[in-house]
């Protein structure tokens, strides 16, 4: 519906003051649900009984790791082990991988472009100029100036203001909903850099860990080469059959076999710390510590469960995901109501270009509009039925969110738990493995054993050692995992 153009502005100011002041009035509702927080499911704990506690440490001369409930997390929480060299592999990380920079960068383009739609919300302006040089042929068409020249240059400047009132407020929400995602943006960036920490500090323990192992299969089969030479000898003296020689040469090509795929898992996961850090492969760092100069965080800030669930990321992240649900669904029932737009010009046009804002000159117009869907074979009715599903969508999967959030910090404190106890029986058996062996070695010289007791001495040793590296890197690694899935304090980091 068009309204008819107002002849003299000068006398309608007043009407023009109203329906400004009108619009402005009825701006301020917007149709659709305003965001509330989705409802998430309630939990007083994370395990079904309580865990203490560790006092595994003691058995490596550590501190016992306890856990201070409703604790506060730290930001630069890989700092607490204690370690510089992993603390530069964590920052390297944060500063040059490349998924870290895209998620950033993909951050700022959804925060310009809710700015962007913010300005559909204000009347536009444009400022035109145009010149042309023509000639009418008069001898068929009148001359297009009055005076009748047909040769004539025309310079026309105008001001074209533009704006379509956000009655029922679908501008709004479209710029709530695109504010939702640069939000949403937000807390992913926050977890891809917590996750990109959380898998630095893993890989750093897990190389350190692989280096250690393979010392100690080198060392195992240093110490199998030795019992292969004084079984030898005894087998020259009589003491040891040709089968005990074969036996203990099968346990030695035994224990060569099996450093090549450790060494290869070694320097794969170099490989992969250099890719986080976002370096070549033949570039990047390693831990110069062992795993026994690491410090094991003795406390632990475990969040409640409500608590979790305002900071860590991904569960933001499910939450402004229901944000930008709910705006769009404010946008499907707009898209159904009337659609206003308002438009002017002012402008003047003459055969010279000092002459084009004189009062002969001069031109101005108003034109307003009203669309109102009256017909669609029900397409924006069931575009709002999908909002309204997508909204329902997005809120079950925020309490699947929430849950895995949950279930996410149940398994690292049980794994903190297990784990602690496994190293204290690794520590155990690997003293008495090395006991087992030493006395096996000594019995064998003396001629009161057979190779075969030696063989299955190395092989407990080998056992055990390596089980001992493995827990030990098993704690540290669980550490990480936990501040991993409370969200870890990684807000403050290169903001």
């Amino acid at each position: 519906m068009t309204l008819t153009s107002i002849r003299y502005l000068s006398k309608k100011r007043w009407q023009l003051i109203v329906v400004a002041v009108i619009t402005s009035a009825v701006a301020g509702c917007a149709v659709g649900p305003d965001f509330q927080r989705p409802d998430s499911p309630h939990a007083d704990s994370y395990t079904r009984t309580p865990i203490g506690a560790t006092t595994s440490a003691s058995a490596l001369g550590q501190e016992i790791q306890n856990f201070e409930w409703g604790g506060k997390l730290t930001d630069q929480w890989w700092r607490a082990f204690g370690s510089p060299s992993l603390n530069h592999l964590v920052d390297e990380a944060l500063n040059h991988n490349p998924t870290a920079e895209s998620a950033a960068a993909t951050l700022r383009q959804a925060q310009e472009l809710a700015t962007a739609q913010r300005a559909s919300l204000f009347p536009s302006i444009q400022a035109n100029y145009s010149a042309s040089r023509q000639k009418n042929p008069i001898g068929t068409i009148s001359p297009t100036l009055t005076s009748g020249d047909p040769l004539y240059t025309l310079h026309t400047a105008q001001l074209a203001i533009g704006y379509s009132p956000d009655v029922f407020g679908g501008n709004r929400r479209l710029t709530e909903s695109l504010t939702a995602q640069a939000e949403l943006q937000s807390h992913q960036l926050r977890a891809a850099r917590l996750t990109l920490a959380a898998n630095v500090v893993t890989a750093a323990v897990q190389e350190s860990s692989l280096r250690e192992q393979v010392a100690a299969l080198a060392q195992i089969v240093s110490l199998s080469n030795q019992s292969l030479s004084l079984i030898r000898k005894q087998g020259d003296l009589g003491y040891a059959s040709g089968l005990d020689v074969a036996a203990q040469e099968t346990a030695v090509a035994q224990a060569e076999l099996s450093v090549p795929p450790m060494v290869k898992q070694l320097e794969q996961t170099r490989d992969l710390l250099a890719l986080l850090e976002g370096r070549p492969p033949a570039q990047g760092d390693a831990l110069t510590e062992k795993l026994d100069e690491l410090r094991l965080p003795s406390t632990l800030p475990v969040s409640l469960p409500s608590t979790l669930v305002q900071n860590r990321p991904d569960v933001r992240a499910a939450e402004a995901q229901v944000h930008t649900a709910s705006a769009q669904l404010g946008i499907a029932m707009a898209n159904r109501l009337p659609q206003f737009s308002i438009s002017g010009a002012y402008g003047g046009t003459a055969n010279r270009f000092r002459d084009m804002f004189l009062d002969p000159n001069r031109f101005w117009g108003i034109l307003g509009s009203i669309t109102q869907p009256v017909f669609d074979f029900g397409n924006l009715l069931h575009l709002k039925m999908a909002s309204e599903a997508a909204l329902d969508a997005a809120k079950a999967q925020y309490r699947g969110v929430v849950l895995s959030a949950f279930t996410n910090v149940a398994d690292s404190l049980y794994a903190i738990d297990a784990d602690a106890n496994l190293l204290v029986a690794a520590k155990k058996a690997e003293t008495a493995a090395t006991k087992y062996l030493a006395l096996s070695k000594k019995q064998l010289e003396l001629g009161f054993v057979s190779s075969l007791m030696l063989i299955n001495a190395e092989q407990a040793f080998r056992q055990a050692q390596l089980t001992r590296i493995q827990a030990q890197a098993a704690r540290l690694t669980d550490t990480a995992a936990l501040y991993q899935a409370l969200g870890g304090g990684i807000e403050a980091v290169n903001d």
